[in-house]
């Protein structure tokens, strides 16, 4: 028995034709784990690409060093053959509880991505959520450069993979 209980919750609309901006999506996993390790995980933008099957890492810019409030890092992005770019700002970081961060490409909109850690007493419990804030355009635009036309059915299978990857990773320390 699988004791990592997965739980999805999506709201939103989709058109069936195109991504409709306005999803949030977010994945709940049970991990065997300390909330503070689990935490520094999570805020280690650096090694994510360890985690997701989407994010290849990157780095800390801006003479940012490592995750504050404020703190830019540009990450690195691959689906299949398409590789991207994008800076993100932290905009929470309350270790061991949450982290958060926020991509906006400035009137279009952007996403947030965050994580809450919840302790529990076989260790602690990870939501990892994506709230679209994308303008129609950006949705379009994020097609070209992606690939992806259902970006909240896509986040939703990629977020389950990162926080089972992660688990793994958090229960092995």
């Amino acid at each position: 028995v699988d004791h990592h209980r997965h739980v999805v919750i999506e709201e939103g609309t989709d058109s069936g034709r195109e991504e409709v901006p306005g999803h949030e999506v977010s994945v709940v996993r049970d991990v065997a784990a300390g909330p503070e390790v689990v935490w520094d995980l999570v805020s280690d933008l650096v090694g994510m690409g360890r985690w997701s099957p989407e994010n290849r890492g990157g780095r800390w810019i801006d003479g940012a060093t490592g995750p504050t409030v404020g703190a830019v890092f540009r990450g690195r992005n691959r689906i299949r053959w398409r590789r991207w770019q994008t800076n993100v700002t932290v905009i929470e970081c309350d270790r061991p509880r949450r982290f958060a961060f926020r991509l906006k490409i400035g009137s279009l909109g952007g996403c947030d991505w965050s994580y809450d850690i919840v302790p529990t007493l076989d260790g602690c419990r990870v939501t990892e959520s994506w709230v679209d804030d994308r303008s129609p355009a950006l949705a379009r635009i994020g097609w070209l450069f992606t690939g992806v036309a259902d970006r909240a059915a896509h986040n939703r299978a990629t977020m389950e993979r990162t926080l089972e990857n992660l688990a793994a990773a958090a229960e092995a320390i």
